[in-house]
């Protein structure tokens, strides 16, 4: 029972600490596109092959024979190719050209319009009518999202458009991002599945936006914010992330999780001095509140069939 209760406790911090480098470097991007000239078309290449290379090598050290196995099988190759491209690539490089037409976390916050959308797809999928818990998570998604881009009033956008466009963008593509890999997770590990899937999508943004051709400001700062999204804002961040899935549950996670838009408009508040209306917090609380209502029913679901 003790073992059991520090396994938990060890899956909440990890879980959270993930969620929170996952904030904070949303808001190392909006310093680097505040301060440092620095663009998502230049940002995100070099974020996904970087951490994509150095997490295949690790692999290499740890499993070399595994490396190389998603490779091997017809199925594998093209469904790692959909994820890397469709998942991977246009999730992260939509959600960093939100941050760069907005702040980190309002495009935290409509990224996670995503768990509602996923219940839509899925029902549609499985044919099924949606629950009422699905109905209400899907209106508090809209709505909030709805008191985001416009602060109540319909003749206006309270957020740029292409800010509004490219965060429904990011959580049309975490649908694929989610539900594409599960099969790779499962037969491949989602370390390696998650390596290959950052350096191809991150070499397919390289040759689409030749970032060599682009000159952000590039000093001491740039290279340490970069290295913190790189290293603590991705790999660490996954890891700690997944590893806590594992001891404490999917459902708990997601719940958990939510600290991520918390954090990331914290810090865009406290360190970048965004500022943001009583009513933005309110729109925060309904797209947040989504994934607490879906998780919660779905842990008394998991538990009524026990």
């Amino acid at each position: 029972m003790k073992e059991q209760k520090n396994r938990q406790a060890l899956g909440v911090v990890l879980t959270l600490t993930g969620g929170c480098l996952w904030g904070l470097c949303g808001s190392c991007g909006q310093f680097l596109f505040q301060y440092k000239k620095v663009t998502s078309d230049w940002l995100v290449p070099i974020r996904l092959t970087s951490a994509g290379l150095l997490i295949l090598l690790y692999l290499a050290v740890r499993q070399r024979k595994k490396v190389l196995a998603v490779w091997k099988e017809r199925e594998g190759r093209r469904d790692i190719l959909v994820f890397s491209i469709f998942g991977m690539m246009l999730c992260q490089y939509s959600y960093f050209t939100t941050i760069q037409y907005s702040n980190a976390g309002t495009a935290t916050v409509l990224q996670y319009t995503g768990p509602a959308l996923i219940l839509v797809y899925l029902c549609f999928r499985n044919r099924k009518k949606p629950k009422r818990y699905e109905l209400i998570a899907l209106f508090c998604s809209m709505f909030g999202t709805f008191i985001l881009a416009t602060h109540g009033h319909l003749s206006e956008l309270a957020i740029p458009a292409k800010a509004l466009v490219w965060g429904i963008t990011s959580a049309v593509t975490l649908v694929v991002y989610t539900l594409q890999p599960a099969g790779l997770m499962r037969k491949y590990s989602t370390l390696l599945t998650l390596g290959w899937g950052m350096l191809i999508g991150g070499l397919v943004l390289m040759f689409l936006m030749n970032p060599w051709r682009l000159h952000p400001l590039v000093d001491g700062q740039t290279i340490l914010a970069l290295g913190f999204i790189v290293l603590f804002g991705t790999i660490f961040a996954f890891d700690f992330y997944l590893t806590g899935v594992k001891l404490v549950g999917a459902s708990s996670a997601s719940m958990l999780a939510c600290i991520e838009p918390v954090a990331a408009t914290v810090f865009s508040v406290a360190w970048l001095k965004v500022e943001f209306q009583s009513i933005d917090f309110i729109g925060f609380v309904f797209v947040i509140s989504t994934v607490f209502i879906i998780s919660l029913n779905q842990m008394r679901e998991e538990t009524g069939r026990r």
